[in-house]
């Protein structure tokens, strides 16, 4: 199962003792039981019929159940190496972060490091809230075990396939480098005052603007040995002050912004024309995607999932759509 159902319905296989993966908005998933689940807010999903924003009164509901043995988790910001660690020796982690919290952070800069963190898959998403609301309610995760929220947790379903099972992790990113100026920065951060512009030391934010970047469409596409890792903007100040990203950027990577996507809707139709729903454990995409995309009710290929503040597939991605795929 992956799709929304009414809250009624998920309380119901809730106390079936159904493990799941849940989203939807905070007002929702406050009315849930105590049992095998974890949740995150957010009110935007992709259904096979396109986009939808739900208010109240219904939950996206991924069973995980028929995909293998389920276990739950959940870490403070200073135990997520833990995450991979504690992951199960053939299966992966489902993983929901809270938006703009120090677990986000620290996981973001420091996910490719966990020990396992290549070995044992880290899938999920970054629970976030509806638009209207960006600075005046937090994202939340549920540790459903006690029907508790936090907003600095993480919570963790543990999925251990069988012997005969394998799980492969598929990430689709519209994005390619474009041919503009080569950008590097000098630390690990998710707000950006300096950069080098073609190994000249630019202020970030001015650049931007110059380039008439500031509305966040194209994300930065960094170079990590060869794999296009993507990087969003999220605010822009005014000239000389700084930028700050879903993502952080890193030294020691090259970057340039991506070249434009014309039809989101339709390059993601075309990446995923292939693709049936067999073996589909979970999928989610980005908040950005949906918004520049303008995806409310169109559909892109019958992935179905939440629309959320980032995506994570071993570490944290931004502008992608993730699955999960079991074989």
């Amino acid at each position: 199962m992956n799709q929304l159902i009414s809250v009624q319905a998920a309380a119901e296989l809730i106390r079936k003792g159904t493990p799941l993966s849940l989203a939807g908005p905070e007002s929702a998933l406050d009315q849930l039981p105590a049992g095998n689940w974890i949740g995150g807010t957010i009110p935007y999903f992709m259904v096979p019929t396109g986009g939808v924003v739900v208010q109240e009164g219904q939950v996206f509901a991924t069973d995980l159940s028929p995909v293998g043995e389920v276990s739950f988790a959940s870490y403070g910001p200073e135990a997520l190496g833990d995450i991979s660690r504690n992951g199960p020796e053939n299966g992966f982690a489902v993983t929901i972060i809270p938006a703009g919290s120090s677990s986000h952070q620290k996981f973001a800069a420091g996910a490719a490091n966990f020990e396992d963190a290549f070995i044992k898959p880290t899938v999920g998403w970054i629970a976030g809230v509806h638009l209207s609301q960006l600075g005046s309610a937090t994202p939340k995760v549920y540790d459903g075990r006690t029907a508790t929220k936090y907003e600095d947790r993480v919570v963790v379903a543990y999925v251990k396939l069988p012997d005969d099972k394998l799980a492969s992790i598929e990430i689709v990113n519209l994005f390619e480098p474009g041919t503009g100026d080569l950008l590097q920065f000098e630390q690990t951060s998710f707000e950006v005052g300096q950069c080098l512009v073609n190994g000249q030391p630019t202020n970030f934010a001015a650049y931007v603007r110059e380039h008439g970047l500031e509305n966040g469409q194209l994300p930065l596409v960094g170079d990590f040995a060869g794999a296009h890792v993507n990087a969003s903007l999220q605010s822009v100040g005014e000239a000389g002050g700084k930028v700050v990203l879903y993502a952080p950027v890193f030294p020691g990577v090259d970057y340039r912004f991506a070249k434009p996507v014309g039809d989101y809707a339709g390059a993601f139709r075309a990446k995923l024309a292939d693709q049936s729903a067999d073996g589909l454990a979970l999928s989610c995409n980005c908040i950005l995607n949906f918004v520049f995309g303008e995806l409310e009710g169109k559909a892109i290929g019958g992935m179905a999932g939440p629309i959320t503040f980032g995506e994570i597939a071993y570490q944290l991605l931004n502008q992608t759509m993730v699955s999960v795929r079991v074989h």
